[in-house]
């Protein structure tokens, strides 16, 4: 009888963050290639006749075009157009899951389910249905084709025997497992990756300079200020959903006055705090969107800052004298 995948992965010396070697399994996930549980994301699931069209509704992105190899990234707006959630969306057979932070799970069920009213759509928590790996590097395309799976493009889903396998571009995957074989593909899968934490794939996520919403950051920003539409985040064809009039106004007609860059820090900080600095006076010109421990020491994140801060290079986390921000280089470009 397979071992329950709770159960298995408490054998393993599971914490959240590692497996005991931090420093190994971030050098690894920096120059090889580690497979890490996504204990941090949960699940929502969209079933019925009009799931497409009631999603397509309410996110910032086309969902009635989603074919079934396609993944899309959203977001889920308030009527200011601020964002609740940050979500990726693929079709699993007839329903549509839609993966976000685990900590907004809850709150973002209630509040798509004030949507329903008569709509032929159920809404349900599918996160136990279901386990969640992440597998990044060098060699995670080999793990795949070990499974029989080939590695799915940037933004696509394969189906396959255990569940289905999707690629985020960047030799970086994301597989959505059957429970009852989760421990068997972990087990496989080690033969060419490295146990690793959620540091690991945290720092993996920054890298590629994708936000993700979490509870801390919810209703700080609108999509342009996390770029969101540089990352394939919004449709400004699709039709109306909740806030799309700010977000539409500002692409067409404002420019937009913070962006999200990725940066290094020396000390760890929360996602959600101030940034500060002399252009802006004693008014905050940003704030950090998420961090993650890095590689080559210290911390990287994510930050929303205001432009001309960001182009002094001259912010500081907390207050006006808390430690220096460092800009990095995103894989994208930002329009001036």
């Amino acid at each position: 009888m397979t071992q329950p995948w709770n159960e298995f992965l408490a054998t393993l010396s599971h914490r959240p963050d590692n497996f005991g070697d931090e420093t190994g399994e971030l050098a690894a996930a920096a120059n090889a290639t580690v497979v890490v549980p996504l204990t941090d994301l949960g699940l929502i699931r969209a079933s019925g006749e009009e799931a497409a069209g009631f999603l397509h509704n309410l996110l910032s992105n086309d969902v009635k075009n989603i074919q079934p190899n396609d993944v899309r990234l959203a977001g889920f707006c308030t009527a200011k157009g601020r964002l609740l959630a940050t979500l990726l969306v693929w079709r699993e057979g007839n329903d549509f899951l839609l993966l976000l932070s685990a900590d907004l799970l809850a709150a973002i069920l209630k509040k798509l389910s004030m949507y329903v009213l008569r709509s032929k759509v159920k809404l349900s928590d599918a996160s136990a249905d279901r386990v969640l790996l992440g597998l990044a590097g060098s060699d995670a395309a080999v793990a795949l084709s070990e499974l029989g799976v080939t590695a799915p493009g940037a933004m696509q889903v394969t189906d396959f025997a255990a569940g289905q396998a999707l690629g985020f571009g960047g030799s970086r995957y994301l597989l959505n497992l059957d429970p009852d074989q989760a421990s068997t593909i972990w087990n496989k899968l080690g033969a060419h990756a490295k146990p690793a934490g959620l540091a690991a794939w945290h720092w993996r996520e920054v890298a590629a300079g994708v936000p993700r919403i979490v509870a801390a950051t919810q209703e700080a920003f609108v999509p342009q200020m996390v770029n969101l539409e540089l990352v394939g985040g919004v449709s400004f064809t699709k039709g109306c959903y909740p806030g799309q009039e700010i977000v539409a106004r500002t692409h067409y007609l404002g420019k937009v006055k913070r962006r999200m860059y990725r940066a290094k820090l020396d000390a760890e900080a929360a996602a959600g705090t101030h940034l500060f600095s002399a252009e802006a006076g004693e008014q905050s010109c940003g704030e950090l969107v998420q961090v993650a421990r890095s590689p080559a020491g210290g911390f990287e994140c994510l930050a929303v800052i205001q432009s001309p801060s960001a182009d002094a290079g001259h912010v500081r986390v907390g207050s006006s004298d808390g430690p220096s921000l460092h800009l990095l280089s995103l894989p994208y470009a930002i329009p001036e």
